[in-house]
């Protein structure tokens, strides 16, 4: 960060199916917050309550305007409350609710469980940063940062008492921020159900107004090669690629 750059570094690599060699080198960093907050905010639109009203946001970094930007178009939301480690990062997260008509307000954890109806967690913690007895019922959870053995953003007990959905279960139990919950034997495997489900239709997703819904969100290689493969053709064709001699 002091070197005004983001904490996230990453380039895709992009190859010919059919002959193996490389077609492209595709800058990551803004490409991966894009896509994360498209997977927080398809979970929104899924699983969070259809009244949802208050956004929450915990985290201020890169990665947070992203997602703030992105939720609020899935809710018709009046209002964000945010907290960050570093508080001197939320007027910027501020401006961009402002740019969104959205009110905003910096609160305290304990402040925005009682308040919002759904939260984003987008920081690199390895501390629980929520705990179940702040969350209130029927609050959609999305969880965005949680990729790493240790990792943690919410307390087990709040992953334990939601339904738990997620982009990939291998991931979310061995790394995601339902590690902790299935280390401690209160959430199972059978417990977590793929987001893809609900979106094909064989799951319900939420089922009543009271249930809490926990998105655990750990990242998929995949994304990063659909998005870095639009990324690509859409530069080729309005000619902004940089081509380089094979």
């Amino acid at each position: 960060m002091d070197k005004g750059l983001t904490n996230h570094q990453s380039t895709v690599f992009l190859f010919d199916p059919d002959t193996g060699r490389l077609s492209a080198l595709v800058g990551g960093n803004y490409l991966t917050a894009v896509r994360t907050a498209a997977s927080s905010t398809v979970s929104i639109a899924h699983l969070a309550r259809k009244d949802a009203k208050i956004l929450g946001m915990v985290g201020a970094g890169h990665q947070s305007t992203f997602q703030l930007r992105a939720a609020a178009e899935q809710r018709d939301f009046e209002k964000v409350v945010a907290w960050n480690p570093r508080p001197e990062m939320l007027p910027g997260l501020g401006e961009v609710a402002d740019e969104t008509s959205l009110d905003f307000d910096a609160v305290s954890q304990e402040e925005m469980g009682a308040q919002a109806d759904v939260i984003i967690t987008i920081t690199s913690a390895f501390e629980p940063l929520l705990m179940k007895d702040w969350i209130k019922p029927g609050t959609h959870l999305a969880c965005m940062s949680t990729d790493t053995k240790g990792k943690q953003e919410v307390d087990a007990a709040s992953v334990a008492q939601a339904t738990v959905f997620t982009d990939e279960v291998a991931q979310s139990i061995s790394l995601g921020e339902a590690q902790h919950a299935v280390a401690d034997r209160t959430l199972t495997t059978e417990q977590i159900t793929p987001i893809g489900a609900v979106i094909n239709g064989d799951h319900p997703g939420r089922i009543s107004d009271e249930e809490l819904t926990l998105f655990d969100g750990t990242g998929v290689g995949l994304k990063d090669l659909a998005v870095a493969s639009v990324a690509m053709r859409l530069a080729d064709e309005a000619g902004l690629a940089q081509r380089a001699p094979l």
